[in-house]
């Protein structure tokens, strides 16, 4: 299977390619984010986060953080101690000066990083999050097997990335909006001509539903499950150390 990138004329790899792509959109990630999807993105975070509370983590890891939307959820964990890594330093940009508003610097520190190399000891974290960051990872399984590194025993791993509706009249609807309407308004607003053409290319291409919670378990994650949201649209994906 080709690997899906952002930029098809680019000799970089899929990891210096996304990483340019946040860059370039970084000023207009959160408002499109929220107005391309109606704002239901901030429902799903919600919702992955009340699963994470149960698990009352001290330490937490939002890994491929952005510009901190779910690291900032997180602070409704009650966590001590919250880090947010991210291959693109413009999107953690906006994410600090969102941490700065808020003044949560004392629990929250972002910094850059690669999910498939994390500088981080073993066992190390109580939590791990991803929010629409595991469909970017150039190797899928590397970056699950360092998030289990990463994680004690224990530990728990909740990750949230667009699904493939199977739903009639849902999957059709969704299919012409992410194919037509999400590129061009993401072309308007962004002016990245690439990054919203990439986005339901990835989508397409990611193994949801079943398939992930396999990877998750060849990994070594143990009472996996999946949470469907909004048709399928979404889900939240949980396991354990």
């Amino acid at each position: 299977m080709p690997v899906i990138t952002p930029y098809r004329d680019s000799a970089k790899g899929k990891k210096e390619q996304v990483a340019e792509m946040f860059d370039n959109i970084a000023p207009k990630y959160d408002f499109l984010n929220h107005f391309l999807s109606f704002g239901i993105d901030k429902i799903w975070r919600k919702k992955a986060i009340k699963m994470v509370v149960n698990h009352q983590p001290e330490y937490v890891l939002d890994v491929a953080t952005g510009t901190a939307d779910f690291a900032l959820e997180c602070l409704k964990t009650g966590a001590s101690h919250i880090v947010g890594v991210d291959i693109s330093e413009e999107m953690l940009n906006v994410g600090r000066t969102k941490i700065q508003k808020l003044g949560a610097g004392d629990r929250v520190v972002l910094q850059s990083g690669d999910a498939e190399n994390l500088a981080f000891a073993d066992s190390y974290f109580d939590a791990v999050t991803v929010a629409f960051g595991v469909r970017n990872f150039e190797n899928l399984t590397q970056g699950i097997g360092e998030i289990y590194r990463v994680l004690k025993p224990g530990g728990m791993i909740c990750v949230l990335e667009f699904s493939k509706p199977t739903v009639f009249p849902v999957k059709q609807f969704y299919s012409f909006y992410s194919y037509f309407i999400l590129p061009f308004l993401g072309r308007l607003f962004s002016k990245d001509n690439s990054a919203y053409r990439y986005l339901p290319e990835s989508v397409e291409q990611f193994p949801d539903g079943e398939n992930f919670l396999e990877v998750l378990s060849k990994i070594g994650f143990t009472q996996t499950r999946q949470h469907r949201q909004t048709f399928g649209i979404a889900t939240i994906y949980i396991g354990f150390r």
